[in-house]
């Protein structure tokens, strides 16, 4: 099972623009995780603090005991092998195989004979929907194989806890609607923690166990999925519904006399959407039943609309990936 995430008071700026202060939040063991927000709100920034490549000025984030913002380097750096990290545009080398680009974490980090890094690259391979293009160069693929190379890549150290950065960008729908799937079934098998940063909607509304949002330098929510598909959050509302009246601008938040012009109140939220399961075959998420047992735990401290929408059960599912 996947390794649980704690961060607290989490503050990141650069000289002296804040990109976020304050960020605490858990990611449950083994559970995939959303990390919603409009272009800008350093939701990668935010990821790459989480491992540890960035380094914010004050709080913690607790992986197995370490501290990636403030233990000693080397305690980091030996954390960090229980993540894999699936970068956003892939991060392929354009010379190197399919191949070869998945195989190099383990002949960097591993004392590996070839044959078992085979075996090894070519499970990965499998696992991602690959086989046959392992021979292929970047620049002759698609960018949604590209994708699912380097989400292999990040899988060949079997790590505990996954991290992607934005895996949707550049991918039209139907490609995202796979991704999307791709991402239910590999927590199925191997039961990892997991979060991704999007602002895809779809990935968004049927992907995740937990959803959290950054909007103005601040996590504006973070829990179960059902707390933020039920909000009545103006600016949560406006971006999982994509319109234009709400708090967020074109380039960033809206001042307090545009929003009294609009006059908006957001509309309730209709019936969830339902969660992805897994693939035919798989079997079921061994996250869903902790998942709900941690849920149904949390009483009255969910909204009363959220309570209702956990409380209700599984919702049937209306038709396979597309």
């Amino acid at each position: 099972m996947g390794i649980e995430v704690t961060v607290e008071g989490l503050t990141k700026s650069f000289g002296e623009q804040t990109v976020w202060r304050d960020v605490s939040l858990t990611l449950p063991a083994g559970e995939v995780s959303v990390m919603l927000g409009p272009s800008g709100t350093g939701k990668t920034v935010f990821l790459k603090s989480v491992i540890g490549l960035l380094k914010p000025e004050r709080g913690r984030v607790v992986v197995d005991g370490v501290d990636m913002v403030n233990s000693p380097e080397r305690d980091v750096y030996e954390a960090r092998k229980l993540f894999g990290l699936m970068f956003q545009d892939g991060a392929l080398f354009g010379s190197m195989t399919l191949f070869d680009n998945i195989a190099f974490p383990l002949r960097e980090h591993t004392r590996k004979k070839e044959s078992e890094i085979r075996r090894i690259v070519m499970e990965r391979i499998e696992m991602v929907g690959l086989v046959g293009a392992e021979g292929k160069l970047p620049g002759e693929i698609s960018g949604g194989m590209r994708k699912r190379a380097g989400l292999a890549r990040a899988l060949v150290l079997d790590p505990q806890i996954i991290l992607c950065d934005e895996p949707d960008s550049g991918l039209d729908p139907v490609r995202t609607s796979y991704l999307s799937q791709l991402l239910i079934d590999l927590n199925t098998q191997i039961d990892a923690t997991m979060l991704i940063v999007t602002h895809n909607l779809d990935i968004a509304a049927t992907v995740p166990d937990n959803m959290g949002m950054l909007f103005r330098r601040e996590l504006v929510a973070f829990g179960p999925r059902e707390l933020l598909l039920t909000s009545q959050e103006p600016v949560v509302r406006q971006f999982l519904t994509g319109r234009r009246a709400g708090p967020i601008g074109m380039s960033e938040e809206k001042d307090e006399a545009q929003l009294a012009l609009e006059g908006h109140v957001p509309e309730p939220p209709g019936p969830l959407p339902p969660q992805l399961e897994p693939s035919p075959g798989l079997g079921p998420r061994a996250a869903v039943q902790r998942r709900r047992a941690r849920v149904l735990a949390m009483g009255d401290r969910l909204p009363p609309a959220a309570r209702a929408a956990v409380g209700a059960g599984p919702i049937p599912r209306q038709g396979g990936p597309a």
